[in-house]
């Protein structure tokens, strides 16, 4: 949903298109194959083809991003909950059994992922951090749109930002 937004905004998306839309994500992944293997390549010279682009990045990847860029992190955060029905909606869909969970276990490391995200976030100059909760994003797209322009530091398009986040693709909520 944000690489949508970032895209309707006015801003170049770094994607290969190799994941295409799906029943569980009809707007597509915007996903870089090549960002995958971060943590196993030692030539980050590419990056700087994605200079001014957005590109999608699960956080545990964040540590091997090169220091000699400057990144602007949008970091997107959702329930723990809603990621796990997100999740066995997906297998459910694609007819895999899902796996057993400790909940308690899963929201302590989970936690314990954040903090350990944030804390590279903070102790490194070469990121400047926006959270963002996708709740607030799907209930307030207007208001995120702006903080999100201003945090890039760059004149977007609000109006279609707003519009390309769908309520209806929100179908795993937690209270």
């Amino acid at each position: 949903m944000l690489m949508q937004m970032l895209e309707a905004g006015g801003v170049a998306v770094l994607s290969d298109g190799l994941r295409g839309p799906d029943a569980n994500n009809p707007r597509g992944y915007f996903e870089l194959e090549r960002i995958k293997r971060l943590h196993r390549d030692a030539d980050t010279s590419w990056l700087a083809s994605g200079r001014g682009k957005a590109v999608k990045i699960v956080s545990h990847l964040l540590r091997y991003l090169p220091d000699h860029y400057a990144y602007r992190v949008i970091f997107m955060q959702r329930s723990l909950r809603e990621i796990v029905a997100s999740q066995d909606r997906m297998l459910d869909n694609l007819g895999r059994e899902r796996g057993s969970v400790d909940e308690d276990r899963l929201m302590a490391a989970y936690d314990a992922h954040l903090a350990s995200a944030r804390s590279l976030l903070t102790s490194r100059p070469c990121f400047a951090t926006l959270e963002v909760q996708y709740g607030h994003v799907v209930t307030a797209p207007a208001r995120e749109a702006v903080r999100i322009a201003r945090f890039l530091g760059r004149d977007l398009d609000i109006a279609s930002m707003q519009h390309a986040v769908d309520p209806q693709l929100y179908r795993n909520r937690y209270p």
